[in-house]
């Protein structure tokens, strides 16, 4: 929630100027036959040196009270092998799982010994860009090792530096990692300040443009834009000033996070054309073009009204409307760009809520700020009564608007704080949490601040306070105390901008990566699943050998308990003996188990899923969650009401009509409700016909001595199948979709023209049967 109390002042109650029964406004009506300099001259009311301060220390005040958005890092929720932890041999690889992606091109991860030795270096994975891994040399001695990450986000740009440390064989004393630094970038928190600052003001232009200025003071009189020429002079200059700052703003956006991404300094990122490689090479870059393209579609449809306000007049209104939904437009860019694309709890709903948020400061900051640069010229040339009237016209609809924006401010900062704030530890006992609690006390103050102008416009109302009211509704000195106060609430604003979340208590499981290790033949075989849950998972197997040449590796993963196996998945080699693959078959906890081919040899392994074990994708939301999220939806709710209103206002309510409605409803509803139902129904019928639960489960494990036992027995028990070669081929050829308790039923009861096997075989033989069998695939 962005404080901008300070603007309390100008939002005039109708109160405050009581209007005559019989008169009608005609507010910027009383210029026709007067010269520019008698517009100048014949002003009763003239706006003193003071006002003059004052307004412009409000419209300073908006622009930066208003680009404070909440940008923080992203957080480590997962890694192998855990910070200090003590492991009996080196893991093949070193893998760290983020709360959201990470660019490619800026993020690297270097592993040194105790000596300061580098001994690997990795970077993000190609299979999941939240992922930064390196691949260990095999037999690494005992001792400490230390992961250095460099971590860029994708989100919003930040680059965080950090280091973890793990041993192997025991503790070594003397070793720590070192945590990343929390302090912000001055020159990022400039150009994030400008840039706010002035997309904020576009759109508040065009907004108060087509919501305010023309319902005021719009006639047909004036052609070009249906304001006086005056008026649409100021504004084109405050477009034209806000286009020139937003586009400097984000040029230097790009160079400094060009300088991050490299850290280097400027004059490399200018000599050496670097802040080219991050406007093509990353998703910052990606962002950052489309907002330039936006802008620049703003500053072509701006010209354009510009240069044919003489000879179309007409087109001028069309484009600015149009330029409302291209800033709006621009706004979303910074949501899209902003932390809430990494939030773990419903992250569309996050980006919204950003996105929701800016529009509604963009119009009350912006089109305040514009208001209070408009209103001087725009009621220059009026006396007393017609400049009452006129400001009234505009006020009047402004603070209606303006009431209904402050509605979604308070409600979609308070849903994006739950959004991080999850604990009261959270709170009390991370950095975020106090420095939130720091910018809510300043912001407060602010507030009271703001309170005590509101009442000093109403002394009428609030006679028991007159004394100080007398003295507020000077506005000298409370204006400039609350520029003094405005001046802290932007420096905590900026230190939340730059302080990491607080990380929530699920990700902190520490589950280590199910492993293990065979010996097939002359092959030394470890696979580990990392990171061994329900979900995506990296399929690892290291082959150790002295002399045998690399052959191809491929792998199956299978649940016995429902008879379902995976196709054949091709093992791709890293380096060193490492063959990896990437999968998400495991869907659920339990047993699995993984079959290994390698160069005709059978390496089997069972592992126990469990659902602890992966990396956390989302996040359930709390109590606090769904409050606040229907405070936005309150808040959404009162903002279309007096749409609403009208829309209920022009139904036909008669008992004839409501009743045909009402069953509509009702019959709409139940045949949704019944769809819904049915198509759940027949997926978990498609479901069990395609998946049914086994009557027979595979108990034996399908690993090298369970082949040669079943192969020994299909010799002796089942030799007459050789007799049936067309009929064997035939069930060969249907191996990939038969089940094994098909497979088991061929063995026991025979299959089309193959007759049972002969003897009395128990279960055990008969799964040994069935996994050699099964080896013919």
């Amino acid at each position: 929630m962005k404080p901008l109390f300070v603007l309390t002042p100008l939002l005039v109650h109708r109160q405050t100027f009581k209007r005559p029964a019989a008169e009608k406004p005609s507010p910027l009506k009383g210029l026709k036959g007067r010269s520019r300099d008698d517009e100048h001259r014949q002003t009763i009311a003239p706006i003193s040196l003071l006002r003059r301060q004052g307004l412009a220390l409000i419209v300073i005040l908006c622009f930066f009270i208003a680009a404070s958005p909440v940008r923080a890092h992203g957080y480590l929720v997962r890694s192998i092998p855990e910070d200090r932890a003590v492991l009996e041999r080196a893991p093949m690889r070193v893998q760290y799982w983020f709360s959201e992606d990470l660019e490619p091109a800026f993020s690297g991860l270097t592993v040194r010994d105790q000596n300061g030795q580098v001994v690997a270096t990795g970077g993000v994975a190609e299979a999941d860009r939240s992922l930064l891994t390196a691949r260990l040399p095999a037999n690494l001695p005992d001792g400490a090792y230390v992961s250095e990450l460099r971590i860029a986000f994708a989100s919003d740009g930040h680059v965080v530096v950090e280091s973890r440390v793990f041993f192997v064989g025991e503790t070594v004393g003397g070793v720590a990692g070192a945590a990343a630094g929390g302090q912000a970038n001055g020159l990022e928190v400039a150009w994030r300040t400008l840039a706010l600052s002035s997309t904020l003001l576009l759109f508040g232009a065009f907004t108060l443009y087509s919501g305010v200025l023309i319902p005021a003071w719009g006639s047909l009189t004036h052609r070009a834009g249906m304001l006086p020429p005056r008026v649409m002079n100021r504004l084109n200059g405050i477009v034209t000033a806000g286009l020139m700052v937003a586009v400097a703003s984000n040029l230097l956006a790009l160079l400094q996070q060009t300088m991050v991404f490299f850290n280097a300094d400027a004059a490399q990122v200018i000599g050496q054309g670097l802040w080219n490689i991050t406007r093509i090479g990353s998703r910052f870059g990606d962002v950052w073009n489309v907002r330039m393209l936006l802008l620049a579609l703003v500053a072509l449809l701006h010209g354009l009204s510009v240069y044919y306000r003489s000879v179309y007049p007409e087109t001028v209104r069309p484009f600015w409307t149009a330029n409302t939904w291209a800033m709006a437009l621009v706004l979303g860019t910074w949501s899209i760009a902003s932390h809430a694309a990494g939030s773990l709890l419903w992250p569309w709903a996050a980006i919204g809520v950003d996105w929701l948020h800016l529009l509604a400061v963009g119009f009350w900051a912006g089109g305040l700020a514009t208001l209070v640069l408009t209103l001087p010229v725009a009621l220059r040339p009026y006396q007393d009564e017609e400049r009452r009237l006129a400001l009234l016209a505009a006020l009047s609809r402004f603070s209606r608007v303006a009431a209904l924006s402050v509605a979604v401010v308070i409600a979609t900062g308070v849903y994006s704080a739950f959004n991080w704030i999850n604990t009261p530890a959270d709170v009390t006992e991370t950095p975020y949490g106090g420095a939130l609690v720091a910018k809510l006390a300043l912001v407060a103050a602010l507030l009271l601040a703001g309170l005590t102008h509101y009442l000093a416009l109403r002394p009428e109302r609030f006679r028991r306070w007159s004394r100080l009211l007398a003295r507020a509704g000077q506005f000298k000195q409370t204006l400039r105390l609350e520029a003094l106060m405005a001046l802290p609430v932007l420096a905590a604003s900026a230190l939340l901008s730059a302080t990491p979340v607080p990380v929530p208590e699920l990700p902190r499981q520490a589950v280590e990566a199910a492993t293990a290790t065979q010996t097939i033949g002359d092959w030394n075989v470890t696979m580990t699943i990392t990171p061994g849950g329900p979900g995506i998972n990296t399929y690892d197997v290291l082959l150790e050998s002295g002399d045998a040449s690399p052959p191809d590796v491929r792998l199956q993963v299978v649940h016995p308990a429902l008879d379902r196996r995976s196709a054949w998945l091709e093992a791709e080699p890293v380096e060193g003996g490492l063959y990896a693959s990437v999968g998400d078959e495991i869907d659920r906890a339990g047993i699995w188990w993984t079959l290994v081919d390698i160069g005709g040899a059978r390496a089997a392994f069972e592992w126990n899923i469990s659902e602890a074990a992966p990396v956390v994708q989302a996040r359930d939301p709390g109590l606090l969650n769904v409050l606040a999220l229907g405070g936005v939806a309150a808040a959404i709710g009162l903002v279309v009401y007096p749409f609403a209103r009208q829309f209920y206002y022009r139904l036909d309510l008669s008992p004839g009509s409501v009743a045909l409605a009402l069953g509509a409803t009702a019959t709409t509803a139940l045949f949704v409700i019944v769809g819904v139902i049915t198509i759940q129904n027949t997926q978990a019928q498609y479901e069990a016909a395609l998946y049914p639960t086994p009557q027979v489960v595979n108990t034996v494990l399908p690993d090298a001595a369970s082949l040669e036992r079943g192969r020994a027995l299909f010799d002796t028990y089942c030799a007459t199948w050789q007799n049936f070669s067309g009929d064997l081929n035939a069930l060969i050829e249907r191996l990939p979709r038969t089940r094994d308790e098909e497979l088991y039923a061929a063995v026991r009861e025979g299959w089309r023209g193959l007759p049972p096997c002969a003897g009395t075989l128990s279960d055990e033989q008969v799964w040994d049967v069935v996994n050699y069998v099964r080896s013919y695939e």
